[in-house]
């Protein structure tokens, strides 16, 4: 019998783990009601200069995140390391984040790709973050550090 308990303990653990993951990613990634990142938007398409909108048939689910993508080829390249392709802060406002570690909606079209990182802002209202990014004193670096700490601090609710 207690083998039999160790060995499923081995086995749900993992799984329960796991759950665990997708159900904080699905909480606190910037997701619509389909759970679709981005705003349907290719995550690869980013790093090659020009965001492109995805096409359905594109579709691919990882860790509970929905993305689109512009062509088989970009899904396929995202499964190869989706980690770089990822947004950074789960498509949250990077500034926002390094500020003061606040979910802040963005503009899908207001981005900067950073020591290989997708970084989206808020622009709206006379406001574009990036802007506002750009312009400040303290190295980049040390935001995307402080953008980090407040962003696993919110993974770990």
């Amino acid at each position: 019998m207690t083998r039999i308990i160790l060995a499923m303990t081995f086995f749900l653990l993992p799984a329960l783990a796991q759950s665990q993951t997708l159900a904080l990613r699905q909480q606190h990634f910037h997701l619509d009601k389909q759970r679709l990142a981005l705003e349907g938007y290719d995550p690869v398409s980013y790093f090659n200069g020009k965001p492109a909108k995805g096409k359905t048939e594109f579709t691919l689910s990882h860790e509970g995140v929905s993305y689109r993508f512009s062509s088989a080829a970009n899904r396929e390249l995202f499964k190869t390391n989706p980690k770089k392709y990822e947004p950074a802060f789960g498509g949250w406002c990077a500034y926002a984040m390094a500020k003061s570690g606040e979910k802040v909606d963005v503009d899908p079209l207001t981005f900067k790709i950073s020591n290989g990182r997708l970084l989206l802002f808020y622009n709206r209202f006379f406001t574009n973050t990036l802007e506002l990014w750009n312009e400040q004193k303290t190295p980049e670096n040390e935001r995307l550090a402080k953008g980090d700490e407040f962003w696993e601090t919110l993974l770990s609710k």
